[in-house]
């Protein structure tokens, strides 16, 4: 019973730990001139220093001086969930899923203009918007007006 109870704490508090040591927010990367790092992977932004921007996926760490970022770009993807009306209720024809987007724009040590894209959770978009905008002094600018109104 013990050792039944020891795996099963094992098995929830080591998850918990390897996510909990690794320091941001979790995005995906959808595209962008950040060398070594695929589509659709999981990158961690770093916002808490005061001087740069920290991304880390994997192997590939980078960091972006703040004062370097000139564009800030917000966008959301929205669609019907009609996969999920389907196949469990029409009702949920009714309601739309969204997704958030973050651009990044800024010039490199040799001045050439770099760009990221990243796929941010909609329980971060938030956190993202404000510490980059606070950060960078750069105000958001929105693809749409869908993504203004839900951009402020």
């Amino acid at each position: 019973m013990i050792r039944t109870c020891a795996l099963l704490l094992t098995g929830i508090l080591i998850p918990l730990a390897a996510t909990a040591g690794q320091p941001g927010l979790k995005t995906e990367f959808i595209g962008g001139t950040l060398p070594g790092v695929q589509p659709k992977s999981a990158v961690w932004l770093n916002l808490t220093s005061a001087e740069s921007l920290r991304f880390s996926s994997g192997e590939v760490e980078m960091q972006i001086p703040y004062r370097k970022i000139d564009t800030l770009e917000y966008g959301q993807n929205v669609s019907r969930r009609i996969a999920e009306a389907v196949l469990l209720s029409p009702l949920l024809l009714l309601s739309k899923s969204r997704k958030h987007f973050v651009t990044i724009g800024w010039a490199d040590a040799e001045g050439r203009e770099q760009a990221l894209v990243f796929r941010v959770d909609k329980r971060d978009i938030r956190n993202v918007m404000a510490g980059l905008e606070a950060h960078s002094g750069r105000r958001f600018t929105f693809q749409d007006d869908e993504a203004r109104k839900a951009g402020q």
